[in-house]
């Protein structure tokens, strides 16, 4: 397991579980710091193409209001697999994922940090766990094939909050996020293009979501890089929770 201390200047954000979804500029993390850990993800095995490249690691946040007699830390978890039941994946659901790690000196990184804690701040208000799913996702488009960042369609995750955490668009048009009140809707509640820097974070039992796919602008290949967030993270049935 891994340690890791609290950013300081952490701000708790202004908001209630009653607040659906928040879209949120966090002017304190500097991208740029986090572009880099995008340039070697492994392959998606789980989907045919070449367009979505991923890791996936597994953290525990000890917050002082609740353990009086600890510091506030992150935990690394070891090693956890992904699952989702076919009743929100029909595409990949009841297959057991596994991805590798982030990277270490990513997760070292104290702008990566304080996305976690940033994160936990609303997980805290709208769940009883203290865990967290963070998977690194870039989706590639080129001149030959569109990037699908969802290529289960309009879902839910089977979680208690989400995140989307937008790091860098490069060279790519598309890429629109919508959250609907109802999988059927024909319009969304909610839709934008995440710009680096922007937050959305949402219930996932309020809301179902889906990010169009994205295409090539002026160059042969295009990137959309993003953070993902969980709370609770998501494990096939036998491993439960930590």
């Amino acid at each position: 397991m891994m340690n890791l201390t609290k950013p300081e200047g952490f701000v708790k954000p202004e908001a209630n579980c009653l607040a659906s979804y928040i879209l949120e500029m966090l002017t304190a993390i500097d991208v740029n710091k986090l572009k880099q850990s995008f340039e070697h993800l492994p392959k998606d095995p789980y989907l045919q193409g070449n367009y979505r490249f991923r890791r996936l690691s597994h953290f525990k946040v000890i917050d002082p209001s609740h353990s009086a007699n600890e510091a506030a830390r992150l935990i690394k978890l070891p090693h956890r697999r992904l699952f989702q039941s076919k009743q929100y994946n029909p595409l990949l659901g009841d297959v057991i994922r596994e991805y590798d790690e982030l990277d270490d000196k990513l997760i070292q990184l104290e702008d990566f940090q304080r996305l976690i804690w940033e994160f936990f701040q609303f997980c805290k208000l709208c769940s009883t766990s203290n865990e967290i799913g963070v998977h690194q996702i870039r989706t590639i488009a080129t001149s030959e094939e569109l990037g699908n960042p969802a290529p289960e369609g309009i879902h839910r995750d089977g979680v208690d909050v989400v995140g989307i955490f937008s790091v860098d668009r490069n060279g790519i048009g598309g890429g629109e996020t919508h959250l609907y009140k109802h999988k059927d809707d024909q319009h969304p509640a909610f839709s934008k293009v995440l710009n680096p820097g922007e937050f959305l974070v949402f219930r996932d039992d309020q809301y179902f979501h889906y990010t169009s796919p994205v295409n090539t602008i002026n160059t042969d290949q295009g990137t959309r890089d993003v953070f993902v967030l969980t709370c609770p993270g998501l494990f096939p049935p036998e491993e439960g929770q930590m």
